[in-house]
């Protein structure tokens, strides 16, 4: 392993060395982000394939996401501002620490226990470095803006419902739904377009608050939701395909038939 990633860290080093490639060498931070974080999402896509067994896209999608932290790692190193060593102390120094029970002799019954201990080690850790002399106006400071909406919205929801701030039960967000699917359908029969988008960012933020309550990743959720629609408009594709006709110009009784057909074989397969 040390050997592979050190052949890792020679290569980056050569690429943006005098003689290396123009395009690594004339990359920042800033200019690299983008690329961060689309990395972050093929990795996202590939753990949906690594759960149905074919991991082979996960660890070329981790590789990627790797040469974009050893990127990162190696300008911060040109400009002095950390290495690639001081990137994994750090990580392995906070792992410690933040898991008394494994290294230390604190003791948790559950996992709850141990993410409570967890955010409780953050607000020691920002008094030690001084962060907690410039308190955070809000609690909610900690959440990206950057973040995608459903994943956004959760962590939002989840910061607030720590601090007491959430439904009492399942059975009140239900009520909340029925609410919002109301206002929603006032703002459609008086065709207020404003109104209409607003009603269903609503209504999408409490659909967020019960996926949290019944503790399922949203994000996740509608992921696979998205693949399995993929998944079953491609077998009517393929079906119009086989038998020669027109997927443009076919029925929609005759669609409904094939995708009727797709779902149960999906259910079967």
């Amino acid at each position: 392993m040390s050997k592979n990633f050190d052949e890792l860290l020679s290569v980056m080093m050569r690429l943006r060395a005098p003689g290396g490639c123009p395009w690594d060498r004339e990359q920042t931070y800033e200019s690299l982000a983008p690329y961060l974080l689309e990395e972050a999402f093929e990795s996202f896509d590939a753990i949906q394939e690594a759960t149905a067994g074919e991991t082979e896209s996960l660890r070329e999608e981790l590789g990627d996401l790797l040469l974009q932290i050893v990127f990162h790692s190696q300008i911060a190193e040109e400009l002095g501002d950390f290495t690639i060593e001081d990137v994994c102390a750090t990580i392995t120094r906070k792992m410690i620490l933040r898991h008394p029970h494994v290294f230390g002799d604190k003791k948790f019954d559950t996992a709850n226990d141990v993410l409570k201990n967890w955010d409780e080690l953050k607000k020691q850790e920002r008094k030690i470095t001084g962060q907690s002399e410039n308190p955070k106006t809000s609690i909610l400071e900690d959440v990206p803006l950057t973040f995608p909406a459903l994943i956004e919205a959760n962590k939002l929801t989840g910061k607030a419902a720590k601090v007491g701030f959430d439904w009492e039960n399942i059975e009140q967000i239900f009520d909340k739904l029925d609410e919002e699917v109301s206002e929603l359908k006032n703002a459609i029969s008086k065709n207020e377009s404003v109104n209409i988008e607003e009603e269903i960012g609503d209504l999408l933020f409490v659909v967020v608050n019960l996926a949290r309550r019944l503790e399922t990743e949203p994000e996740t959720a509608l992921k696979k939701t998205n693949r399995k629609f993929r998944r079953r408009f491609k077998f009517i594709e393929n079906e119009f395909k086989r038998t020669g006709k027109s997927l443009e110009n076919s029925h929609l009784e005759e669609i409904d038939a094939l995708w009727n057909k797709a779902k149960t074989e999906d259910s079967s397969g």
